[in-house]
């Protein structure tokens, strides 16, 4: 099983954004590929992972479905001619390289902010997805789990996860330590290009209850709002808006600050209000904090901050890659014991088999009491006869060469003629 997982990838290393947002795939979508996917004769152990930057599906089989796969995806986002993407997509056929990716992925090793926070949940999503619609076998149960725990290590154990190391992700971490000292904090986003709208959604999972998204664009901010369970605002409504909010995000383009002193110096305020300002050129005066209680925090400050964490992950990656590895070996090692499991239930259900008929031709001629001890001292015989044949194959697994004890296992048992009926309790 080990031998046969695969992936078929794309992300935003190889492919532009626009094709990224034609692939991606919300829940509903993911769970939908899914259902299609189980129906493909061979094919287990399967597990679909979207975000911004990548598409990305994950299966067992002894066949090579990419093809299908990436044809299925075309059907589910309505793309009649999606062989012509075919360039943008990374097929991993050698298990080992698709376990090595998956667990990047999940680590954050692969993201395209080093160590991205977000990437964790998205793959505990898509694991309890492919658990609800029923694809994911013991194999993938044991993976995912392994790879959680490896996280949880990456976590404990090193620096690769301390602070925010985006310019959004410090942003939302500032205005989270801001907020905190805030009864029911008011937050205003000001524009919705990238940088608003990746502050935006990183919001969606804060403590913050009550943001409001505003945009010249009102169909823009009414989308984002939409997706982030934010409110909108009309754009002339703009400037009452600035007055009521605690913390306000700006990154409006534009030649000129947007918002001065002059036009907070003409309005009543009764306390502190914070600026964070993104856009370049600036769009807050910085000359708002001789104002009594205006704070201003500008992009070099925030980048500044978000620099300090990226230089500290980066330097914590050999120790995430060395927990990755041994976390890979120890999976690697169940995974071929798992491959020699069929053979030894075999031997345990041959020798059940010899055991209970000889007990049929002496049982009916003893003592409950003497039937009791002899079923006791024949289990307990049966136990010391298999426990060498199952050590030999474990150690065979290690070596790499147990495909030939099953051979000699199979003639000396006969357990290619063994059924599969289940063992008398």
């Amino acid at each position: 099983m080990y031998n046969n997982f695969k992936s078929v990838t794309l992300s935003y290393k190889n492919t532009p954004i626009n094709i990224r947002e034609a692939l991606s795939l919300n829940e509903n979508d993911c769970k939908a590929l899914l259902r299609e996917l189980r129906e493909l004769e061979d094919m287990t152990d399967m597990l679909v992972l979207s975000t911004c930057n990548r598409t990305e599906v994950y299966y067992t089989s002894s066949q090579d479905y990419s093809a299908e796969v990436i044809q299925q995806l075309g059907v589910l986002k309505n793309i009649p001619h999606i062989q012509n993407y075919t360039e943008y997509f990374t097929l991993l056929n050698n298990s080992q390289e698709a376990v090595h990716h998956l667990f990047s992925v999940a680590m954050g090793l692969e993201s395209q902010v080093v160590g991205d926070m977000q990437i964790s949940n998205q793959v505990k999503n898509a694991y309890q997805w492919a658990a609800d619609i029923g694809t994911a076998g013991p194999f993938l149960h044991r993976l995912l789990h392994t790879i959680f725990f490896t996280n949880k290590r990456v976590v404990q154990e090193t620096n690769f996860r301390s602070g925010a190391a985006s310019t959004s992700y410090a942003s939302v971490e500032l205005i989270e330590d801001l907020a905190n000292d805030i009864r029911d904090p008011k937050v205003l986003v000001l524009g919705v290009g990238e940088i608003g709208t990746d502050v935006s959604r990183s919001l969606e999972g804060s403590f913050i209850n009550d943001i409001t998204i505003c945009n010249r664009t009102l169909a823009k901010a009414e989308k984002l709002a939409a997706e982030c369970g934010a409110k909108v605002i009309p754009f002339e409504n703009v400037r009452q808006a600035i007055l009521e909010a605690d913390i306000v995000i700006s990154s409006v383009a534009l030649n000129e600050p947007f918002i001065t002193k002059e036009s907070l110096s003409q309005q009543d305020l009764h306390s502190f209000k914070y600026f964070i300002d993104l856009a370049v050129p600036r769009s807050v005066e910085p000359v708002i904090e001789d104002l009594a209680g205006m704070v201003v925090y500008n992009i070099d400050d925030i980048n500044n901050k978000a620099s300090k964490a990226l230089e500290r992950r980066l330097q914590a990656i050999p120790d995430v890659k060395a927990i990755v590895n041994e976390a890979i070996a120890e999976f690697g090692e169940w995974s071929k014991e798992m491959e020699v499991s069929p053979t030894i239930k075999k031997i345990k259900m041959s020798l059940e088999q010899i055991r209970q008929e000889e007990l049929e031709r002496y049982m009916k001629d003893l003592t409950q009491n003497e039937s009791d001890k002899l079923e006791k001292i024949t289990k307990s015989l049966m136990q010391k006869i298999i426990k060498l044949p199952v050590l030999q194959l474990k150690a065979a697994c290690k070596r790499g060469d147990a495909e030939s004890l099953i051979d000699v296992l199979n003639d000396l048992f006969d357990l290619e003629k063994q059924p599969t009926q289940k063992i008398r309790k």
